[in-house]
């Protein structure tokens, strides 16, 4: 697998072990394509990985991890991204990855014992309550409805969230809700770590969602009087929304760097097909139609990396600048992705459309992608303003009006017999 730079030496042998395991070990138990894979095989998937010295790349090594940082993930999330099963069974698949990230960051050690502990082990899933049902938030953050009051002893949490991604599987879920000022605390979001078995949460509506490679579904949960104690404040209150840019940007830089894993499987599968199919007397892959699908799919793939890589190097350093640049790759590579996959079904013809090649499936599961983790025109949104508000803070100090074309001509500056 070309990568977009060198990679140090315990990186590249955990990368081509990881490689190894994948295609060896994995993608021969992969489940029917569409199919959710049973939890018994991950179970036995999670085992082996945990054998073969590539589980949970992620997660920091006195947790069970490999403990690789932030800037290397993405060779390694590509590898097992190359299996649509391959994150759950290294444990690096979405909520539970990023809620890992989190609880590493900001959790209390006794939180980190309770929470990350478990979860990383693979003994313990989790989800992160955030979308809500209209009016709520959802692209908008700002618009959180759910809230919890200050009581004696701890919070009482009213709520209602949705599209809950791994909710029924969850043992905890970090709920985000809107709260008061309290103890000098300011108002506004909260984080709290609440026991899915807490009385008072319930899951609701099953929304049957296109993807399937997230397990425990996307449900509502109901949070009807729920009370956590003190120390379920996952950092402090009121300052939700700051703690969930630690999670959102790595979280979608994650998803776009297992997706590119799938992509180039995708073309992988489109390139086994046209270096052997025939059609009007020539292998396809000397066809120019078939030769500029492939060239963009591999500008496609490259540009993503390359994109992923800047932003995950970025985040270690600046996570706030590393935070908006997440949102260019997201956007560029969710799109990217579906392209690749898209152009590679087109070019295995009718089987591309079955289920005796993955493609179909595939592209259930990415396009998803372009509205889960905000979708990409809100993502467009920010990005817009983001630039229109460092012009002017340029033009504020000083930088000139390039734009501007109301200075008189120097005439001498373009002679009479100057041709045009």
């Amino acid at each position: 697998m070309p990568m977009s730079t060198a990679l140090p030496p315990d990186i590249e042998d955990l990368r081509l072990r990881t490689r190894e395991f994948i295609r060896g070990t994995v993608m021969p138990a992969e489940p029917r394509p569409g199919a959710v894979v049973p939890e018994e095989l991950l179970a036995e998937l999670r085992s082996a990985a945990k054998a073969a010295g590539v589980y949970a790349p992620h997660a920091p090594k006195e947790y069970g991890g490999q403990g690789v940082p932030l800037q290397y993930w993405s060779p390694i999330f590509q590898e097992a991204g190359y299996s649509l099963i391959g994150p759950s069974a290294l444990n690096c698949m979405a909520p539970d990855e990023g809620n890992m990230h989190m609880l590493h960051l900001i959790g209390s050690e006794e939180q980190k014992r309770r929470y990350l502990v478990p979860l990383v082990a693979g003994e313990a899933r989790s989800c992160f309550g955030m979308t809500e049902p209209h009016p709520g938030a959802g692209s908008d953050p700002a618009a959180l409805a759910s809230r919890a009051e200050k009581v004696d002893g701890g919070w009482r949490i009213n709520g209602h969230k949705r599209f809950t991604s791994g909710a029924n599987n969850a043992a905890f879920c970090i709920a985000m809700v809107r709260t008061d000022a309290v103890d000098g605390a300011p108002a506004g979001a909260t984080m709290l770590l609440v026991d899915m078995d807490t009385p008072g949460v319930r899951i609701g509506e099953q929304l049957h969602t296109m993807d399937r490679a997230i397990g425990g579904g996307h449900p509502h949960v109901h949070f009807e009087d729920v009370f956590v104690p003190d120390d379920a404040v996952l950092g402090t209150p009121g300052e939700g929304f700051r703690y969930a840019q630690v999670r959102l940007g790595p979280a979608r830089l994650t998803h776009c760097m297992r997706w590119l894993g799938l992509a180039r499987r995708s073309l992988d599968i489109a390139l086994d097909r046209t270096n052997r199919r025939e059609i009007f007397g020539s292998v396809m892959n000397e066809l120019g139609l078939a030769q500029e699908m492939i060239a963009q799919s591999v500008i496609d793939i490259e540009t993503s990396d390359a994109i992923i890589t800047k932003t995950a190097a970025l985040l270690e350093t600046d996570a706030k600048a590393g935070s908006a640049l997440s949102s260019v790759a997201k956007t560029h590579t969710s799109e990217a992705v579906y392209r690749v996959i898209d152009r590679s079904l087109q070019l295995c013809g009718g089987d591309g459309v079955t289920d005796r090649l993955p493609l179909a499936a595939y592209l259930n599961e990415v396009r998803a992608f372009r509205i889960y983790d905000g979708s990409n025109e809100t993502h467009k949104w920010a990005i817009a303003r983001r630039a229109s508000a460092r012009r002017r803070r340029e033009a504020e100090h000083g930088a000139p009006d390039l734009a501007d074309v109301s200075a008189p001509i120097d005439a001498a500056a373009f002679p009479a017999d100057a041709k045009a």
